[in-house]
């Protein structure tokens, strides 16, 4: 008879099977045998990814605002369509996340960078064509109005 495989090792071998060891354990209120130093780790790596999935949402909602700004003759639904779905799924991840509102300034800063490495390699544009620091507000940003430029003919 095989001996059942320690947590910890698990953690290591077998990442599926052991979250569902986790809230096995959790649901049966065996505290004494939770994995807690991995259990605590992918907790914290949790919020994490909700602030890292915030910055990225954001890098390609500013490089597309970017794109829209600087490429009027260029301008696609494509492009709109894509401004318009990153503003809805940030303010869906911020309705379920309220506690990431407080990081929106930060994380806007970060998430310009990328932003403007996303539109230049899109446009053909140098980097040093955008300016250092974020142009738009996160109020701009998220607000769904609010397109750069001349105004937009496909709002409805």
């Amino acid at each position: 008879m095989s001996q059942p495989i320690p947590l910890n090792s698990l953690y290591e071998t077998d990442f599926y099977a052991w979250t569902q060891k986790q809230a096995e354990l959790l649901r049966h209120q065996k505290w004494s045998e939770l994995d807690l130093p991995n259990l605590v780790e992918e907790i914290e790596s949790l919020g994490k990814q909700q602030r890292s999935e915030l910055r990225n949402r954001l890098s390609i909602l500013v490089g597309h605002l970017l794109k829209w700004e600087y490429q009027p003759q260029k301008r696609t639904r494509s492009w709109f369509s894509t401004i318009r779905v990153q503003r809805i799924d940030i303010l869906e991840l911020l309705a379920e996340n309220p506690s990431l509102k407080p990081y929106l300034s930060e994380g806007l800063k970060q998430a310009y960078q990328k932003g403007v490495i996303l539109a230049a390699g899109e446009t053909n544009l140098s980097e040093r064509t955008f300016q250092k620091e974020c142009p738009y507000t996160i109020e701009q940003v998220l607000d769904e109005h609010f397109f750069p430029g001349e105004s937009c003919d496909w709002l409805d």
